[in-house]
């Protein structure tokens, strides 16, 4: 207490500046998270979370007695039920989950890879390929959304009928699973990409262009130069943008929601579209949809810690 009390002393303006942030922070993220933690030891539903239920008399006032069917508490009797299977698919949303997120993040990469080296260079109207490319990014997520949905629509969507024009017959892009999860990947890499690029052209812009200039002397090649001199040097910020793109796609709600909507009967949900219908759909069932929620984050933070242990393994500071 004594050291706090001379930390005060000496940096109260600090600690004035930092309270009201981490008061906020409390408010609008450990709250909520800690109560959602909570609930998934409960049965806590839309029909059972009155602890009594109340009727009006005729003299105006009201009685109450002890709802029977009220909340309880469950213990793991919820992460059981989802893991098991005997509520909810989510073995099949967890699939593809990792199907969507690591199909969404390599082509994200990939792509942006691509386009960022690409514009690295001295091209001729190159601040006007910078400004289409990033469109995408400004456009709002569910106006793409709308738009990919439209353009693959079976009956008057623009890609089957450049699939007629072309002769080819045109394909119900949601009657089957891994097609109508194909749109889904379309649509959030068009939208995802553009950021990729961004974060990836400002770290080539970062390496000397004197260690180009040597390796060329050299006698380096193109490919060697890239793979000896721009990976490497890409390297701190290639771990950031892979880290932070497979936490947003991972829980990329609107893309799914929007563009599949589940079709065909629920087999290209992922795991946050399942937790959203678990509390918005039928009865609303928030202590399964929280449970859902805690899966999510603890596969996260799996992935994160792990994640930090490999780039600690290959000398990378995290």
């Amino acid at each position: 207490m004594t050291r706090l009390r001379q930390s005060f002393a000496r940096h109260w303006y600090a600690w004035a500046m930092v309270v009201p942030v981490t008061v906020v922070l409390g408010v609008l993220v450990l709250y909520p998270l800690l109560r959602g933690i909570w609930l998934t030891f409960t049965n806590l539903n839309e029909s059972n979370q009155r602890a009594e239920i109340c009727t009006k008399t005729l003299g105006g006032g009201e009685t109450c007695e002890p709802n029977p069917d009220a909340w309880s508490y469950v213990g793991l009797d919820n992460y059981l039920d989802i893991l098991s299977g005997a509520k909810g698919e989510f073995w099949l949303w967890f699939t593809n989950t990792i199907v969507w997120t690591a199909s969404c993040v390599l082509l994200h990469f990939g792509i942006g890879l691509g386009l960022a080296v690409l514009l690295n260079r001295q091209l001729r109207f190159r601040g006007l390929y910078r400004v289409l490319l990033i469109v995408p990014w400004a456009i709002p997520s569910f106006v793409s959304a709308f738009s990919w949905k439209f353009l693959f629509n079976e009956s008057n969507g623009l890609v089957n009928a450049v699939l007629k024009t072309l002769g080819l017959d045109p394909v119900e892009w949601f009657a089957e699973r891994w097609t109508s999860l194909s749109t889904a990947i379309i649509a959030n890499v068009w939208m995802g990409v553009p950021f990729m690029m961004v974060a990836l052209l400002g770290g080539l812009q970062s390496i000397s262009d004197d260690l180009y200039e040597a390796a060329e002397i050299d006698g380096a090649n193109p490919w060697q130069r890239f793979r000896n001199i721009t990976l490497p040097g890409l390297r701190p910020v290639s771990m950031t943008v892979i880290l932070l793109g497979t936490i947003w796609t991972f829980n990329m709600f609107p893309v799914i929601f929007l563009v599949t909507d589940g079709q065909p009967a629920g087999q290209t949900e992922i795991l946050v579209t399942g937790a959203f219908k678990a509390a918005f759909e039928g009865i609303r069932n928030y202590s399964l949809a929280a449970t859902y929620g805690v899966l999510i984050l603890s596969m996260l933070i799996v992935f994160a810690a792990a994640y930090r242990r490999v780039l600690r393994n290959q000398g990378e500071v995290w």
